[in-house]
Parts: structure tokens; C-alpha cells; sequence
């Protein structure tokens, strides 16, 4: 890490450690910052969208609706940015009891990291966001983690980096605090989350993930918790009711970017540039989670119109659609193992949805046929 490009930060300062080398130090938070016309701006849309969101999401008459779908596509947004390359439907492919061609690796940190937001929002309930906090997180999020070094819920107690694959602390990027360093920044970033602070939620989320970006408490694992910590805030601050909105998928789509606002906070103190960034995907998640819960709302509620219509309509039929929203990809196999039923019941009304065009077959396979509801599809999964 080459300290001199670091001279004109006011976020922090750059120590030489006894191993000879140098590592960065984030200043507490929050920093002297008059906020310009465009963050106001932004900030002023960003809150109203979050507010129409919120409203968006009590409306439903089933949350799910909207709640399922996007945690699913977050835990593949965000794993991708780490460099997993399972997709969204590769993971509805194998919740479905298909494997395909994806690497069963992938698909587990993508699954790991479903459970380990789940895990978050329940423990929040009990235990204010903290060290312990982040640990217990980590600890689901990294369970079985292909990365032998990533010692699942512990905090470091050696030096990690950031630089291209192969890198070492001679020729890192960035290398964040040394651990006694890091240890004091994380108490810090504790003693900022609890203090009430009087910045507005969102500028809190923007500053708290750069903050936890910079520390990188853990050897493995950092940018997936940095990027729940956003959600598990808005949860705790309230300004949020639903885990509805996520910012993975506007990180991924400008990763480039992303990891150049946030490097320039340390390297020349861009905090209005992160926060302008931060806000525009705020804005632009939001509005695309509005759209989705309205035309989520109005296919479920169509589908259902249809059902009830039909004659003669197998008993499962509806039970079936409800199923689709919390995946869009189903299997005979399956829904009979899990709702303890006869193999041929669930059969009668997959048949009969098929017959409909509300289901197609997706694999061609003469057992273990997957099914999918590709009007749902096209709503929950952005590449399609």
C-alpha cells in the first residue's frame, strides 16, 4: 500500500506497523461534512421512496409476496460481487432438487447467506448491533466456507488485505487497520451505531458500511456482512418494517464504481460522492422494489382469479400458486414430501396449471421435472 496517495484524507491515517508495513486507521465516525444541493436532493427523494416502499410492502396482503423473491435475489447479487457465479435461477433450480451445472459451492454461499439475513433479523430483536452481533452473523454466513482461513464468528487476530488475486501485503491495494487497531475501530463503530446519532438513517447506513468496509474485522466474509449490516440498520432504525429492500443488485450492476467511492472516502475524504452514489442506489432500488410489489400483487392476484375460474380444480391447485411466490421453480417430489401428501395429488394440480399456461416444465427430463412459473420469473429475476 502506497501511503503518499493517502496525505490528503481527512478520513484517516496511514501507520507503519512493526512488521514494516503500512496499514490505514479510519477516523470515528461521523466526519465534518456540510452535505452540497445534490445530496440534500437526493437524500430528500431517497427517504421519500424508502417511505412508499414501506407503505408498499404493509399494503400487501401477504409481505412474502415481495420479502422472498428479493432476500433470494440479494443473497445472489451480493455473492456475486464477491465473485460467486451462481445465479438466481441456478439457486431456484437447486432449492427445487436440481443441480445442473453449477458449482455446488457457489450455490451453498449463496444459501448461506439467505440464512445468515434471516439469522440477523431475528437476532436483532434480541441483541443491539454490535461485535457480538457481527460475529454471530459471520459465523451462519461463513458455515462450511470453501476459504479454510475463514474462521467463522471470530473477529481476526492477524492482517488481511485488499488487492487483485494474489496480492500480498507488499503489493496490496489497501490494507485495513493491524488487529489491536482494529479491535479499537470496531468499539468505535459500536459506540457511533448506539449514540443516536443525528444524521439521517440512510447517511448512517452510508457511513457505517464504509466504516465496516474499511475495518474488515473478519479474514473472510466482510463485504457480504457490510452489505446485511445496511438492512439490519434500516430494520433497527425503523424506517423500514419489511426486509424489502436491498442495494447488492445497484452495487453489482456498478461494481466498478462502488469500490472506487469507497476507496476514495480513505484515499481523499469523497464522502459526498459515496453519499451520492449510496442515495442514487437507494432511489433506484426502491423504485424498483414499488414496481415489483405492485406487479407481484397483481400476477398473485390474477393467478388466483384463474384458479378459482377453473373447473373441477384439484385441491393442491391454489396451494401450488401460494408455493410459487415463495419459489417460482416447484417439483412433483418435493411439494409432496413437504406438505405430506400423495405424490399424485400434488401431480393432478401441477397437471392442471400446466394445462393453464401458468406452469411450464423446465428441464425436459422424464423424472424429477422441474416446473416454473415463468410470469414469475421474469418479475423476480432482473436478467430475465
Amino acid at each position: 500500500m502506497k501511503p503518499e496517495i493517502f496525505k490528503k484524507s481527512s478520513s484517516g491515517k496511514c501507520v507503519k506497523t512493526l512488521q514494516n508495513y503500512w496499514a490505514y486507521i479510519p477516523n470515528p465516525l461521523p466526519p465534518l461534512l456540510t452535505y452540497d444541493d445534490e445530496v440534500i436532493r437526493l437524500l430528500s427523494v431517497a427517504n421519500q421512496l424508502v417511505g412508499e416502499l414501506t407503505g408498499t410492502g404493509n399494503a400487501l396482503p401477504n409481505p412474502y409476496l415481495l420479502i422472498t423473491p428479493y432476500i433470494q435475489r440479494e443473497a445472489v447479487s451480493s455473492s456475486q460481487i464477491e465473485g460467486t457465479q451462481a445465479s438466481l435461477t441456478d439457486l431456484l433450480l437447486f432449492k427445487a432438487g436440481s443441480i445442473g451445472q453449477t458449482n455446488i459451492d457457489d450455490i451453498k454461499e449463496v444459501q448461506n447467506y439467505i440464512k445468515a439475513l434471516e439469522h440477523g433479523i431475528k437476532l436483532s430483536k434480541k441483541l443491539p448491533i454490535s461485535s457480538r452481533f457481527f460475529c454471530e452473523v459471520h459465523k451462519v454466513l461463513m458455515k462450511g466456507a470453501r476459504e479454510n482461513h475463514a474462521r467463522p464468528g471470530e473477529l481476526r487476530s492477524s492482517q488481511n488485505w485488499i488487492g487483485a488475486p494474489g496480492s500480498t501485503l507488499k503489493d496490496a491495494k489497501f490494507i485495513p487497520p493491524p488487529p489491536q487497531e482494529m479491535n479499537h475501530c470496531l468499539s468505535e463503530l459500536e459506540n457511533y451505531i448506539h449514540s443516536n446519532p443525528k444524521e439521517s438513517v440512510l447517511v448512517q447506513c452510508a457511513y457505517v458500511h464504509y466504516q465496516f468496509e474499511t475495518i474488515h474485522p473478519f479474514l473472510d466474509g466482510n463485504g457480504r456482512l457490510g452489505r446485511l449490516l445496511i438492512l439490519f440498520l434500516m430494520l433497527d432504525r425503523g424506517i423500514l418494517t419489511h426486509p424489502i429492500l436491498y442495494l447488492s443488485s445497484f452495487f453489482h450492476k456498478y461494481r466498478s464504481e462502488y469500490y472506487n467511492r469507497l476507496f476514495e472516502v480513505s484515499q481523499k475524504s469523497a464522502w459526498s460522492e459515496w453519499l451520492k452514489f449510496f442515495l442514487r442506489g437507494v432511489c433506484d432500488q426502491s423504485r424498483s422494489a414499488i414496481n415489483d410489489g405492485k406487479r407481484l400483487k397483481s400476477l398473485h392476484d390474477k393467478l388466483f382469479a384463474q384458479v378459482k375460474a377453473g373447473k373441477k380444480m384439484p385441491e393442491t391447485a391454489p396451494r401450488i400458486i401460494e408455493e410459487l411466490f415463495h419459489t417460482p421453480m416447484v417439483s412433483i417430489s418435493l411439494l409432496s414430501k413437504k406438505w405430506k401428501l400423495p405424490y399424485n395429488s400434488v401431480k393432478n394440480g401441477i397437471d392442471r396449471l400446466v394445462n393453464m399456461g401458468i406452469l411450464i416444465e423446465q428441464t425436459g427430463a422424464m423424472r424429477n421435472k422441474i416446473y416454473i412459473c415463468p410470469k414469475l420469473l421474469k418479475i423476480i429475476d432482473s436478467e430475465n
